[in-house]
Formats: structure tokens, sequence, C-alpha cells
């Protein structure tokens, strides 16, 4: 059984949403949520709203990025041969792509390398190294990997091939030897942005790349905003924060992605539903567009994904991403399959507050999609979680793990790390390898470790309301700027209302293929809202005609009611308790 949340709501002077509201010309609704995020003045929600290249941090600033720069025009001007490794995920993926293409730009060429996750595994591979010297490999770029490859570093080193490593995963005590670091959350490093994905980082360097050969400024900004559309997808894939400088990466990739020409993302975006010219969310992106990138590197190998992108030809596109189309629909048969025997596992009452971490393993589970389902049973118990298959070469448990605002999951597989053959990852996601016979300890070290860190409130979730509104405060202008505040995601959530004393006079309706989703009709007083529940079948004795409830209300776009000639946008509930 799902943990029921808690429920706050944020604390703010109503006159400060006043005045904020009369200075930025807002309505209430908008006013009360910047506020309570702590924009206090009409330039600091301006600079919030309005995402402008000009805002993006200096790339110099990173330690390492003047060495980084040098060798890489070095490698250019003297036509050395260069290979960029990657990753073969949505983040490593995309680094890869607009790398490859940065470097086209400067007149020269690169080959590419992205690791088959089940033959290879995570992170940099020595034979992978060894076999790039062989073929004349002057230089080796990492792309969103690294920081932890020690062993692939020392051999690159040994054969004479240098190593510039862009990554932004957290490192460990000893740095890898490269002759440029790229990494903002390396000792020592001033950058100001600690949360910038793997494809963040790339950006960066392609950004100093522009700047160190005096491109002229319209020339920068054209080409840097080309570059933030696969650099927006990786940063809503990898689940950093959207604030910041990620709020602008993602708001202007969001706006280019729109109006994409690029093959690979028009066939893609064309399978994902999302017509020419649409506006995107990150919501879109996030269960849409990622996904089917994702699903090459969890099911096959995610090497035509890059081709995909760096295509010209329509056709090619349109083929690959049609077989990404069919890998995601077995990706998630596959990983449905999964949550569906740890349900089962779980029992009806699912984990109680003794069980404060949970690790799962099946020998036949897919490796490819494990972290995925890790992410899902997180969503359903509220509790930190890692879930692992078996590598049928090595025989040994491999796997995920996903975690919760409270407790920091890299910290805590360090604590352990004499169980693992190799982990790594950052706050809230991690990769482990270990012994198959030590999977049982794992269990039970993880789930003290978690007992130890968490408290009763850490696991039951949070229903945290922005602000509170009134049913009439909720019209098409007041959405429309609510709208505005996106992108969302971690960091800069959907807004959340509080709507007290809401009556409910009729019955609720389900809807849906499986009649999982519940309609039901609001009021307040005189005035009403329609609101929808997702996979709220289960909750419909608290929405009985005759309650009085308090309501958790998110404003969502709603392209589709838009194209019928109704408004833009809709109310979902996402929340609901009995009325104070």
């Amino acid at each position: 059984m799902p943990s029921r949340a808690r429920w706050s709501v944020a604390e703010i002077s109503e006159a400060e949403a006043a005045a904020l509201a009369a200075a930025c010309g807002l309505q209430m609704p908008a006013a009360r949520v910047l506020l309570a995020r702590g924009y206090r003045t009409a330039a600091e929600v301006d600079h919030f709203l309005h995402a402008r290249l000009h805002s993006l941090e200096d790339p110099f600033l990173m330690h390492g990025m003047d060495a980084a720069v040098e060798r890489l025009r070095r490698a250019v001007a003297g036509k050395e041969k260069i290979l960029l490794y990657g990753d073969y995920d949505v983040d490593g993926v995309s680094s890869v792509v607009i790398l490859r293409k940065m470097i086209d730009l400067m007149g020269h060429e690169a080959v590419f390398h992205v690791p088959d996750r089940l033959k290879d595994g995570y992170g940099m591979q020595s034979s992978v190294v060894e076999e790039a010297a062989r073929d004349g490999v002057k230089l080796i770029i990492s792309v969103d990997t690294g920081i932890r490859a020690l062993e692939a570093a020392k051999v690159a080193q040994s054969v004479g091939v240098d190593l510039i490593i862009t990554d932004h995963h957290l490192p460990e005590e000893e740095l890898p030897p490269a002759c440029a670091i790229l990494n903002p959350n390396q000792p020592h490093c001033p950058y100001p942005n600690k949360n910038l994905c793997g494809a963040g980082v790339t950006l960066k360097l392609i950004q100093a790349l522009m700047e160190r050969s005096d491109w002229a400024p319209d020339r920068i900004v054209r080409y840097l905003d080309s570059f933030l559309v696969m650099a927006a997808i990786a940063t809503v894939a990898d689940v950093v924060p959207l604030t910041g400088e990620n709020r602008v990466i993602v708001k202007r990739g969001l706006d280019g992605l729109a109006k994409t020409r690029n093959p690979g993302l028009r066939a893609l975006l064309d399978l994902s539903g999302v017509e020419p010219g649409a506006a995107l969310s990150a919501t879109d992106v996030g269960f849409r567009v990622s996904p089917r990138i994702n699903a090459a590197g969890r099911m096959d190998n995610a090497r035509d994904v890059v081709e995909m992108f760096l295509t010209g030809d329509d056709e090619r596109a349109r083929s690959i991403a049609r077989r990404l189309d069919e890998l995601n629909l077995e990706r998630q048969r596959t990983g449905d399959a999964i949550v569906k025997a740890i349900l089962e596992e779980c029992g009806e009452e699912g984990p109680g507050p003794e069980q404060a971490g949970l690790v799962f393993y099946s020998p036949s589970w897919h490796r490819g999609v494990v972290g995925i389902v890790a992410n899902r049973i997180v969503e359903l118990f509220h509790r930190p979680v890692i879930v692992l298959g078996r590598d049928e070469r090595t025989g040994l448990a491999q796997g995920s793990g996903r975690s919760i605002p409270g407790f920091h999951l890299l910290d805590a597989l360090g604590e352990m790390a004499d169980l693992f053959e190799r982990f790594g990852g950052h706050r809230q996601a991690v990769g482990v390898t270990l012994e198959e016979k030590r999977v049982e300890e794992l269990k039970q070290r993880f789930n003290s470790n978690a007992v130890t860190r968490l408290s009763n409130n850490d696991l039951a979730p949070e229903c945290a309301c922005d602000a509170t509104a009134a049913i009439a405060e909720l019209n098409d202008s007041s959405a429309k700027q609510v709208l505005q505040l996106a992108p969302f995601g971690i960091g800069n959530r959907a807004p959340l209302f509080l709507v007290r004393g809401l009556e409910i006079r009729y019955p609720a309706e389900l809807f849906g293929k499986e009649k999982e989703h519940v309609r039901v009709k609001l009021f307040e007083g005189d005035r009403f809202l329609f609101a929808k529940a997702w996979r709220f079948a289960g909750r419909m004795e608290e929405l009985r005609p005759g309650s009085r409830v308090d309501a958790a209300i998110s404003i969502d776009a709603d392209p589709f009611s838009a194209k019928r000639g109704y408004a833009p946008w809709g109310a979902t509930l996402r929340d609901v308790r009995p009325a104070e």
C-alpha cells in the first residue's frame, strides 16, 4: 500500500504577495508561488521568467577548462585522431552528439564509442582504451563518464593517449590522471553550478571552444541555441534541479526542440505523438522522448541513437526511431513484469517502518530496466530502493538504486563499500555490482543504514503546497501565468495549491482504459472546478457526495483541450483530505 502523504503549506505574507503581484503585473496565484520560492523583487522575478543566454555561467570558471580547450584545439589543428567515449543513457548519448557536432564545426572529425550496457557494463573500460591506442587515437574525451575510471586512465597514460574527462558524477578521493578534468563536483572547482548533468558539462566545453575560437557573437548565439536542444533533453532526463543555469538550458532548449529540423529528433517527436511546431514541456521530454532514447541503451545498443541524431538521411532516421519505439514498448513490458513481482513480494500492506531501505534481486531480471523499476518502487513506497539482476557472463549481481530527498544514496553505499566490486553515482541514483552471495548481506546492511538515517516523517511523502488559493482565483489568466513558471522538475516542481473547504455534490466519475482515473467536480459556494485525479480509483470513498475536503491542486497545460477550442489548461487533483 503506497504511503499516505503529510501535508504542509508555505507560510508567506499575503500583503507581500499582493505587492509583488502589483509590481510584476501578476495575479495572486503566481505571485504567491514566486514569493514562497524566494523571489521577492520585480528584478528577481524578471530574471527567473526570462531565460537569457547571458545568464549562463562563464565556462572558464570551471577548473581545468583552459587546459581542456587548449588540448582539444591542438588536436584539431594537428588533425589528430580523437575518440569520444560516452555512456549509453540519454545524458551520455546527447553529450557525444553535441561534442561530435562541435568538432565538425571546427573543421575536424571524431570517432565515438558508446558501451553496451549488458556486455561492457558501466564506465570506461581499459580494453577500449588499448584498442583505441592501436587504432592511432591520440586523444580520448570522456563525456558523462570517467571521473572514477582510475584504471582506464592509467592505461591511457601508459599507452601514450591523452585524456580529457568531462563528467558530473561525484569523484572518489583519488582523481584519474588526465590532461584535464571538467567536473564541477571535483575538489577546489569554483564553478557555481554543481548540478549540471553530463551534457551540461559538455555544453560548457563547447561554449568555451566557441569563445576561444573568436566566433562572432551572433554565430555563438545561433549555434549555442542549437546545442541547447540536446542539452535540455539530457538535463530533463538526468533529473537534475531545473534552477539557475539549468533552467536557462531547458527553457531555451525546449523552445528550440519545438522548431527542430534535425531528422532524428523530428522522427522521434513524430513517433512520440508530438506535432510539428507544438510546444513541449519538460514532462513531454521526460515521459515521451527520453524513454525512447534510453530504450536502446537499456534493451539493445545505444550506438544507433547517436547515428540517428547525426544522420542527414530522413529515412534512416525514421528507421532507427521506429526501432527505438519498439524497444521502448519491450522495455515497458519487461519493467512492468518486474514491478509486479516486487509488489507480490512486498504483500498487500507493503513495507513497514522497520523496512526503511529496500533491496530486491532476481537472477532473471533484465539489468537494462532495473533503474526504471527502482524509480517506480520509490514512487510507490517512498523509500530508498536498489533493484538487482545478474550478469550472466560474470555471475555478479548488478543493478541500480534510487532514493528519496532525505537519503544520500552514494554516502550510504560508501559506508558499506566493502560489499561491492564497483559502485558509483550521486545523491539520488547509483549503480552497483557485487557478488551474488553478498546480496542478502546488502539487504540487511542497507536497511539498517536507512533505519538509522530516516525518521517516520522521512518515510512519508510530503504533499508540499506552495500557496493557498480559492477557486475564484483559478482562471484562464492566472493559469497562464502559473504555467509560465515552467519548465517544471526537480528544484522547480509544478506549483501545488491548497484549496480549502471544497464540497463534493455529485458522484465522481471513473475513466481510462482500466477505469483507474477519476474526474470530479469541486464546489466552492456557487463556483466549481472540474479536476482529474490520476490513479485515484482506489480512493473513491474520499470523494463521495456530501464530503467536504481540502484539495491539493496543480495547474497543467492541456493542448488537447486547446485544440478543441476549450481552455488550454486543466486542474489536477494531486491529493485530498477531509476539510479542516
